[in-house]
């Protein structure tokens, strides 16, 4: 096999993935521009919500998503708040213990968010019923309407899982704008071009309503530090559907550096390998049955992690024409599409002076990430042979002295 041929399958290959990503932007992309909730209806029934905020060495943001929380239209007997505060200082634990919380001081060897709710979970306030359970990370800040809410649309939604719209608390860095700027993109595809066409919409970490007892009887079974992910398989396992409001918000504090901002991607998309490879046996069985969100889910799991699809679509409409000019002009096609697509998904508040340096830096960015998705996966693969190690040396018998 000569040059060329290996050129053409490698350039072919490359394009059918990158291709299939595209068409998926590009379809729910469209579909976002029409939104299927309006307006929510005022529910007479008032839910009771426990609401869970996992704070790990954010002593800077807790205190103000706390007071944001407790600033609440709805009725105070009506919800109760747990913060689960991981390695935050003993002054800010302090700040916490004055306001009306349960405050939870765990010590994990290995801090998790999953670990966090799981230890929130068998520490609730005794004799307690509630509704529903509502997931705020601890750099989150709500309206004081947010519970009035949530307890609307958990009654006209008429399933176990709701997310909201999770909005940039702050642009003041370049990083902060990009990370804005991807998420929105997010919300749009991934979110309001689901429901829209009536599947699905994908879990965010946080800003999440769980039904009280499903969400207990299902954290309790997350292993990982990617606990999103798991939840969302279990629900699409289960036929759960999630809906998705994007007229509540919650607003979400934005990474500020460049190097925090693609070490995020990086371990997402390494988040998103394991979530397929646990998840890609189900397929068959959900193509069989018919079971739309789950295969919808488990494609979306297949797909090129944008960072790399840009990285990969930068390098061949770079590099290709000086090997073979007819080469590159499907990569630039696809370009074009794909920054249309995105260009759809981009809500008008976010195009502003800053948006023309912001756009010409995202291709260093995404070059810089594509390292950084390595090192991550590098080090997510050490760490599960180490644990494997572990596991193996504690099942040995050992030698009687």
């Amino acid at each position: 096999m000569n040059f060329w041929w290996i050129l053409y399958v490698i350039d072919w290959l490359a394009f059918f993935f990158v291709g299939l990503t595209v068409v998926y932007i590009l379809v729910f992309s469209i579909a976002s521009l029409f939104s299927r909730h309006s307006t929510v209806p005022k529910s007479r029934r008032q839910n009771r919500f426990i609401v869970i905020i996992p704070a790990y060495m954010q002593d800077k943001v807790v205190l103000h998503s706390v007071s944001s929380i407790l600033g609440q239209t709805y009725p105070q007997r009506q919800f109760d708040i747990i913060v689960v505060s991981d390695h935050e200082d003993e002054i800010t634990n302090m700040k916490l213990a004055q306001y009306p919380i349960t405050l939870l001081t765990p010590n994990f060897e290995e801090s998790s968010k999953g670990k966090s709710l799981q230890y929130a979970m068998l520490h609730l306030p005794q004799f307690k019923i509630y509704d529903a359970v509502v997931i705020l990370d601890a750099d989150n800040v709500v309206e004081p309407e947010f519970l009035d809410q949530i307890n609307d649309a958990f009654v006209v939604a008429g399933t176990k899982a709701i997310q909201t719209h999770r909005m940039p608390k702050n642009r003041d860095t370049p990083a902060a704008r990009l990370d804005a700027i991807f998420e929105e993109i997010n919300n749009s595809i991934f979110r309001r071009g689901h429901i829209t066409l009536g599947l699905s919409a994908a879990i965010n970490g946080s800003g999440m309503a769980y039904d009280f007892e499903w969400f207990k009887s299902h954290i309790m079974n997350v292993r990982t530090k990617g606990e999103d992910k798991e939840l969302e398989a279990m629900l699409m396992r289960e036929q759960i559907f999630v809906d998705y409001f994007d007229n509540i918000h919650v607003y979400d504090e934005k990474t500020r550096h460049t190097d925090e901002f693609n070490h995020q991607r990086g371990r997402w998309a390494a988040t998103q390998f394991h979530t397929l490879i646990n998840n890609i046996r189900f397929l068959p069985s959900a193509i069989l049955n018919r079971r739309y969100d789950q295969i919808d889910k488990i494609l979306q799991w297949m797909l090129i992690p944008r960072t790399i699809m840009m990285g990969i679509m930068f390098f061949m409409s770079i590099f290709l024409p000086f090997i073979y000019m007819t080469l590159a002009i499907k990569w630039w096609v696809a370009a074009a599409v794909i920054l249309f697509a995105f260009s759809l998904a981009t809500p008008d508040y976010l195009v502003d002076e800053k948006w023309d340096k912001d756009f010409l830096r995202a291709p260093l960015v995404t070059l810089w990430g594509l390292v950084n998705i390595a090192r991550v996966g590098k080090d997510e693969a050490n760490t599960r042979l180490t644990a494997i190690s572990h596991s193996i040396q504690k099942l040995r018998p050992r030698k009687e002295e």
